[in-house]
């Protein structure tokens, strides 16, 4: 995500209390053309190191968040102004921050 300029990027450990998943890793676009690329990075990146596919993509660039399903991970790519609406980091803030790369 890094190398395509995603924004405050945050890696949370949801163990032990959340059975929706382990990990959330949780990150910003500035347009939604850059959320689209965001996207297909992490597909790709994943599929070549670790050979997985997400379960479940749900959302659209155009919406302003895509959701990526890998089991135990899941994957959030917001505009700015939805991530703040949806406020993750603050829904989950007893969760230990394990990266934050602003």
């Amino acid at each position: 995500m890094d190398e395509k300029k995603a924004e405050n990027i945050v890696l949370l450990d949801l163990r032990p209390d959340a059975i929706i998943a382990d990990y959330f890793v949780i990150c910003n676009g500035n347009s939604d053309r850059q959320l689209k690329a965001l996207a297909e990075n992490v597909r790709n990146s994943v599929k070549e190191q670790y050979e997985k596919l997400p379960f479940s993509i749900e959302g659209t660039a155009e919406s302003g968040w895509i959701l990526m399903d890998y089991g135990n991970v899941v994957v959030h790519l917001f505009l700015e102004s939805k991530r703040l609406y949806y406020d993750l980091e603050g829904l989950w803030r007893g969760a230990q921050v394990l990266v934050s790369i602003q």
